[in-house]
């Protein structure tokens, strides 16, 4: 339970987490992610990630999350939660769903801090894969198709990292496209 807590509290320090190093500003959902705010100062201002936001309230890791990390969050976009199917997110955000919900936003951060390099480093280190694992307990595949880096479930589905590198002090957020779904 401690171990589930501590991985709970580290996704969302990378979502509403503390400050960042002297990085560039990037923008995600037309606002400007600054360097200096932390996650959720910055990821409040993201139109894209309103869904997100409201899950990880929901799921009670506001308070939780804000650890000093380092940690690596896949942060799905709205337009990822839509290609859910109809009534999923719906269905997550009921307090007796808390525990899946909880499991779900854990599965998209791994800890440690691993910028697009490193994670492409380790990619090239695995003959075309790395497997990353996630404070939920589960699996991440990480590859690449041409200069484009993908995360692939443990159900399979593939999402693209749409905006990488969004650094903050606890770590960094990569932008994805799909939300990624541990095996049930």
């Amino acid at each position: 339970m401690k171990t589930t807590k501590f991985l709970s509290v580290a996704f969302f320090a990378l979502v509403f987490g503390a400050t960042s190093y002297a990085q560039k500003t990037v923008m995600v959902g037309g606002a400007p992610m600054y360097p200096t705010k932390n996650i959720v100062e910055n990821a409040v201002n993201s139109k894209d990630h309103t869904t997100l936001v409201a899950a990880v309230k929901a799921a009670g890791l506001v308070e939780t999350l804000q650890t000093a990390g380092p940690f690596t969050v896949f942060a799905p976009t709205n337009a990822a939660f839509e290609k859910l199917p109809k009534g999923t997110v719906e269905t997550l955000l009921k307090p007796e769903n808390l525990k899946m919900l909880q499991t779900i936003l854990t599965y998209h951060v791994v800890a440690g801090k691993m910028n697009a390099s490193d994670v492409a480093k380790a990619i090239k280190e695995g003959k075309g894969k790395a497997t990353l694992k996630t404070v939920s307990g589960g699996t991440l595949t990480a590859w690449m198709k041409g200069k484009k880096l993908y995360i692939t479930d443990e159900n399979g589905s593939m999402s693209e990292v749409t905006i990488a590198d969004v650094n903050q002090s606890n770590g960094v957020i990569h932008v994805v496209d799909t939300v990624l779904l541990p095996k049930s």
